[in-house]
């Protein structure tokens, strides 16, 4: 693959996966158990409690810690939310970076929670990709339909049914892949091909019906390497060789069954939702043909902080990456059919498997206190103890 298609193709992925994603980057934490939203830009007035639908937005910036902390992505949300949020690198079978984060209405009932992007690889001949740890144990394509299926399922959430995805965002995939067939010389088959689903699922939380929705956008391509022969006696000709990638990127939105509606009336309204910053694009896009061009040279010199920075984010994608493959492996095992009809008393402990991947994507942990019963965010450097009681990351034992 070219340089050029390459950036196309994680272009494409930015676009994707790191839109409808609210995040935080003031020092505000959930853990002390302030209940104020962080300050942001464009803050208009919305009710200080309850389910934070009242009207009003605010705009969040996600900063790229490996470029000096440059403002990555514009993220526009509900007033007097509360949000987190952290920028990760690619990993072995993800385009990135992608954002992860977790919104919170005011009363904590209602959650906008952006999962880290998952991935896996097959393909066959010489050049077929390794199989590497952080990637998911799938071995061949799969619909964007299928794919939330067997998340919902990792995630001990009942899948409820198919959802259809409006028009526009449909009209808005065809026309990146048009665009994309432009860098790979207007082959289509070899370009990313991108598709869109959405799936209404439900879970309990106690005595309460917690409704949800997962969006998810799957992007795959395929790289086709031809044989050869040697022409040399004793050589072995080079057999063909194909290979191929997947990542999804899924966000969750869920709220107790009588708000579930204005959560999503909300979240679906005009200039909701993120931007990648064109300024960041830019910068990512020349840091990379740069680095590229370094490579091809043989030329090691470049920038020691934003190599350190990169690789900071990289390990911590990996090991992000690593629990989720655990946690898909341990469903596919135990088989799909079994985890969608669990008995009414396991859904009590559904749900939380995304809360402790966002989590662990934003270095925290959930504790209870077990003398007032309250529940906070901590990091997770910190060793609980006491009267504190570590939690999944919705509150549950």
């Amino acid at each position: 693959m070219s340089t050029k298609a390459r950036l196309a193709t994680i272009l494409i992925a930015l676009t994707f996966f790191g839109c409808k994603g609210p995040v935080q980057t003031s020092a505000a934490s959930e853990g002390d158990g302030g209940s104020a939203a962080p300050s942001g830009e464009g803050v208009s007035s919305a009710s200080a409690s309850g389910s934070g639908f009242g009207g009003g937005t605010q705009v969040q910036h996600i900063p790229d810690p490996s470029m000096n902390n440059m403002n990555a992505f514009a993220i526009t949300i509900p007033a007097g939310w509360r949000f987190d949020g952290i920028l990760m690198p690619s990993g072995d079978c993800t385009s990135g970076p992608f954002v992860v984060y977790r919104a919170k209405s005011p009363d904590g009932q209602s959650k906008v929670e952006r999962l880290p992007v998952l991935g896996w690889s097959w393909g066959t001949g010489p050049a077929a990709p390794r199989k590497e740890n952080s990637c998911l144990p799938l071995s061949g394509p799969m619909s964007a339909q299928n794919f939330l299926k067997y998340l919902a399922a990792t995630m001990h959430l009942d899948y409820v049914g198919d959802e259809q995805v409006p028009a526009e965002d449909l009209a808005a995939v065809q026309g990146q892949g048009e665009k994309a067939a432009g860098y790979y010389g207007g082959n289509a088959s070899s370009g990313p091909r991108m598709e869109l689903a959405r799936a209404r699922v439900r879970s309990k939380n106690g005595s309460t019906t917690v409704m949800g929705e997962l969006r998810g956008t799957l992007i795959c391509g395929q790289l086709n390497f031809p044989g050869m022969r040697s022409g040399v006696r004793g050589v072995p000709d080079r057999a063909p060789s194909t290979s191929n990638k997947c990542s999804g990127g899924v966000t969750y939105f869920s709220a107790p069954e009588n708000q579930f509606a204005g959560l999503m009336h909300a979240w679906d309204s005009e200039h909701m939702g993120g931007r990648p910053e064109p300024a960041w694009s830019d910068a990512w896009v020349q840091r990379n043909k740069e680095q590229t061009a370094r490579i091809v040279a043989g030329m090691a010199a470049q920038s020691e902080a934003s190599l350190a920075a990169q690789r900071q984010q990289f390990a911590h994608s990996q090991a992000v990456q690593q629990q989720m493959h655990e946690d898909f492996m341990n469903t596919l095992q135990r088989g799909t059919d079994m985890s969608m009809q669990r008995t009414a008393d396991s859904m009590n402990a559904r749900s939380t498997s995304a809360s402790d991947w966002v989590d662990y994507s934003l270095d925290r942990q959930t504790v209870m206190d077990t003398n007032t019963g309250r529940i906070g965010k901590i990091s997770n450097q910190v060793t609980v103890g006491g009267s504190l009681q570590q939690v999944h990351g919705n509150g549950t034992p």
